[in-house]
């Protein structure tokens, strides 16, 4: 019975994996325009004004909606501007005829490095109308040009944008298994049912498959046992809103900061709260903190996303972890947490990616499941050639989905219930100066 269902479970995982990596119907029909009759396009810095153009090139490919007050988020209110050496480009566009027909974004970050404060930029939304794919690279080209930058972050490229990534010297992220997601499914039925619905089978058969699908998949979870266990009684765990991040996460920072030589995104609470708190949002953020004796000694940030379209699969995923010294104890009591929370949350399943060794070491031993990218979607570069060496250790890292673009930016919409023009949202305009699975592998084109 159990090499049964494990064929079963494979055959439903390789059908999550093959329907992720089809073009969507808009970059099948793209792809069908002719590149001869392609009007030139000039390449300028992206203007707060682009938005709505911006919008509608990324509506064209499939990449998440978005609101113009995210993108004030994004460039006017980031506390990270206020410690760049100046102000980047909101990111960069090519024009054609008064037509924006490729768009890279720039969004600006700080990491730590030992006692280094570092700079950074992540390459977001990365799209181009087929005609002008050739001309695509320099937007890349514009990214990597920047001065007074310590470090390039790429982490939500497919394949063949990470071949661009490379040729401009960048590099594949080199902690082991960052591609691979773990997950548990939390609600077997409903999760084949929305598998088998994704597959498009007729009625019968995706009655019947569901059936067997969640029998299987409900059959294996018992039998491995595959759902978090909290080992130590003496830590409590609670639960709190974004906004109510305090000066207990600074302490937690500081000290995580202090412990070895570890490249880390920057978790001061102001940016915590920034990150997280995302106009429109149509996801949930919960923060689990897990505390004894009142002192925080670790975090998890927990995202609900909004059910899939197309098949109502609806997924938990682990945004953002961090545990005082990497303890053990403190992860499996956040783990265990963040399962009871997505399942109450009525998700179907919980999703882990990335995180270094010592965090995937104890999801291990609760016997998740596994998906792959075709590639490494994280890369980076960076501006010093000794850093860069550095980096090449693996151990120097702590990559999540915190670092860059993968839960920074997420399906929103503005709070009139559409996309705001500029105009409208700001009459009085801003000055461009002031004005960047899944990880969404399946939904960004191809160069």
């Amino acid at each position: 019975m159990a090499s049964i269902e494990k064929r079963i479970v494979s055959a439903i995982l390789a059908a999550i994996r093959t329907h992720r990596d089809e073009p969507s119907a808009s970059q099948r029909d793209s792809d069908v325009h002719s590149a001869v009759a392609a009007a030139p396009a000039k390449l300028r810095e992206a203007r707060l004004s682009d938005f709505s153009a911006v919008a509608d090139l990324k509506q064209r490919w499939g990449l998440a909606p978005d609101s113009f007050q995210n993108w004030e988020r994004l460039w006017c209110h980031n506390p990270a501007l206020a410690q760049m050496p100046s102000v980047p480009p909101i990111g960069w566009v090519l024009e054609a005829e008064g037509a924006i027909v490729g768009y890279l974004g720039n969004i600006s970050s700080l990491y730590r490095y030992g006692d280094r404060t570092l700079t950074a930029v992540t390459a977001h939304g990365f799209a181009v109308d087929t005609p002008y794919r050739s001309v695509g690279v320099s937007l890349v080209a514009a990214y990597f040009r920047q001065r007074s930058v310590d470090l390039y972050v790429s982490t939500t490229a497919i394949e063949a944008v990470g071949k661009i990534a490379r040729a401009f010297r960048a590099d594949p992220l080199p902690q082991a298994d960052y591609e691979t997601v773990l997950f548990w499914v939390l609600r077997p039925y409903p999760f084949a049912h929305a598998v088998v619905k994704k597959l498009g089978l007729n009625a019968l058969f995706s009655r019947v498959g569901g059936v067997v699908g969640s029998f299987a998949v409900a059959s294996d979870k018992l039998l491995h046992r595959r759902w978090p266990v909290k080992s130590s009684m003496r830590l409590s765990v609670t639960e709190m809103t974004v906004g109510e991040i305090g000066e207990q996460f600074k302490d937690l920072w500081v000290e995580k900061v202090r412990e070895m030589p570890r490249l880390l995104a920057d978790r001061s609470p102001a940016t915590l709260r920034w990150h997280f708190e995302i106009p429109g949002d149509k996801g949930n953020v919960r923060v689990l903190c897990c505390s004894r004796n009142g002192k925080l000694l670790g975090y998890a940030v927990i995202r609900d996303e909004a059910p899939d379209q197309t098949n109502g699969l609806r997924k938990s995923v682990i945004a953002d972890l961090l545990a005082k010294e990497d303890d053990p104890t403190v992860t499996e009591a956040l783990m265990f947490a963040a399962y009871g929370h997505a399942k109450q949350a009525g998700s179907h399943v919980l999703e882990l990616m990335g995180f270094p060794q010592s965090i995937r070491r104890v999801c291990a031993k609760w016997h998740p499941y596994m998906r792959k990218y075709p590639s490494c979607p994280f890369h980076y570069k960076a501006a010093d050639p000794v850093l860069h060496a550095a980096l090449a250790d693996g151990s120097a890292w702590y990559a999540s989905p915190f670092d860059g673009d993968a839960t920074l930016i997420r399906d929103s919409c503005s709070s009139s219930g559409g996309a705001s023009h500029p105009s409208k949202a700001n009459p009085e305009g801003f000055r461009n100066e002031i004005a960047r699975d899944v990880p969404s592998e399946e939904r960004t084109p191809v160069l």
